[in-house]
């Protein structure tokens, strides 16, 4: 909903998330009788305020729990991703401007580099194989794509930052908590037009995650954290055009360095003005065309948005919005025992927000398969599978696949449209050479979200998966425990 007048007054007088905003902020937006539309004054000392005063120990059992859970996520696919051509030659670019040793890019070919540099690099490696988490939604107007990959940006971010200031694990997770918080809240306030007009939020939003976990362990003061949240206002971007090649990782990866180099500017005295946010030329209003205030101020850590409504881990390595139509062919493949020669043709019937972003009609490399649902049909009707090996070129180069993906049909269903976007929706039709149709819908309760949540050894199974391309057994067992205690190292 769009923000009233009355309603932001409300909300000052209360002094929302226990941050009360400067009178002159009230004042102004009193006197402001020209634009209802542009976007209130308010969330940039609301975020300011959180930043500063968040604190591990003052946080939920369960939100530290669910952090936990989702680094060990985070580290798997960073492990993963960096095996992939994209991800080397990010390594091998930093490689040639940049000689510090301050922090490590992780997995394979790694090396130690800047701090702001380690995120760029370790951030495209999470990103790389779309296999990182994903904040769901509240409400049917928030679609999926307009929220975030929130692990990787925040993780990225507070790895890179707290190896260089030599922090305690505690400091690294609380760091990691308070940029999720942020991130997540900014995606869920932010106008959608922000994602329907084209933006990748992970990109664009990702960069205040790594932006105040960096302002967290930097430890630094009020004034520098309002104006480096408005450097990364403007350091913001990441187009959806992007989507099926190597750039769409590489919004995470600079979301995470330009939130370290936010942050670095501001903490040497940098200004960027100190309402960043806010206002008709601040980033709500230019992004998004403007902000739900009752989304943002009041609910910072009112719950964690990391534990309601949560984050939905992938057992797919492609986007989200199609898992729900790969687990219902998967469901049709096997309990029906089908084999290739079997399926004369398939259509999946969903809204535009599934048919819009998995806009591929035929994939020619795996990146556009990640975006492809005539390829996710594919491999699971031809190997049962969609996993790490199923996304390679060479697969998706294959006669059989190729054959098979002109058998897929994608078709807009308004009935599904009208439902809404706060769910993935979907239903499979599957002609057999026999002359049988089967039909199968998806399902709301899909893997890794919080009505069917990977269990401990799920998760673990994953990043054995992940993990198991640069690390070798006894190092992987290792490393889950590590990450599962990290806050006593």
């Amino acid at each position: 909903m769009r923000v009233s007048r009355k309603t932001f007054l409300h909300l000052a007088a209360a002094g929302a998330s226990g941050a009360l905003l400067r009178p002159s902020t009230a004042a102004a937006q009193t006197k402001s009788t020209k634009s209802e539309k542009a976007a209130i004054k308010g969330t940039t000392d609301a975020l300011t305020a959180f930043i500063m005063k968040a604190e591990l120990r003052s946080m939920p059992a369960d939100v530290v729990a669910q952090a936990k859970r989702c680094l060990v996520d985070g580290f798997g696919v960073i492990l993963a991703g960096s095996t992939v051509k994209g991800s080397a030659i990010v390594r091998d670019y930093v490689r040639t401007v940049n000689d510090r040793k301050e922090s490590t890019a992780v997995g394979a070919g790694g090396f130690m580099t800047s701090a702001a540099h380690a995120a760029l690099i370790n951030a495209a490696s999470g990103h790389a194989m779309d296999y990182d988490d994903t904040q769901l939604s509240t409400t049917p107007d928030r679609t999926f794509g307009l929220l975030t990959h929130p692990t990787v940006p925040a993780l990225a971010g507070a790895l890179a930052v707290a190896e260089r200031q030599r922090a305690s694990g505690a400091a690294f997770l609380e760091a990691f908590l308070v940029g999720f918080e942020v991130e997540c809240k900014i995606a869920e306030a932010i106008d959608p037009a922000h994602y329907t007009r084209g933006f990748h939020s992970t990109g664009t939003i990702g960069t205040f995650a790594s932006a105040a976990a960096a302002a967290r362990l930097m430890k630094m003061p009020a004034g520098a954290v309002r104006h480096m949240l408005t450097i990364a206002s403007s350091m913001s971007s990441g187009l959806r055009v992007n989507f099926g090649s190597m750039t769409k990782p590489l919004h995470a990866a600079r979301a995470a360095e330009n939130g370290i180099v936010a942050a670095e500017l501001a903490s040497r005295g940098f200004t960027g003005g100190d309402e960043g946010l806010d206002g008709r030329w601040g980033f709500f209003e230019v992004f998004g065309t403007g902000v739900d205030l009752e989304r943002l101020i009041p609910v910072l850590g009112r719950p964690y948005t990391i534990v309601n409504p949560g984050v939905s881990f992938k057992p797919y390595p492609c986007g989200s919005l199609s898992h729900p139509t790969m687990d219902a062919m998967l469901k049709a493949v096997t309990e029906h025992d089908l084999k290739p020669e079997q399926v004369k043709a398939v259509r999946v019937r969903a809204g535009s927000n599934i048919l819009e972003p998995l806009r591929y009609k035929i994939a020619t490399n795996e990146l556009e398969a990640k975006f492809c649902l005539p390829f996710l049909m594919a491999s699971l009707i031809l190997r049962r599978k969609a996993g790490v090996r199923e996304f390679t070129d060479e697969f998706v180069a294959s006669a059989p696949v190729q054959q098979m993906m002109p058998k897929v049909t994608n078709v807009f269903d308004q009935k599904i449209e009208a439902q809404g976007f706060d769910k993935i929706r979907s239903v499979i039709e599957i002609d057999l050479t026999d002359g049988r149709m089967l039909v199968q819908p998806s399902d709301d309760r899909y893997r890794g979200g919080p009505d069917r949540p990977f269990t401990r050894e799920e998760l673990r199974e994953k990043f054995t998966d992940c993990a198991q391309l640069t690390l070798n057994a006894s190092r992987i067992t290792r490393a889950f425990e590590q990450i599962e205690n990290v806050d006593g190292m």
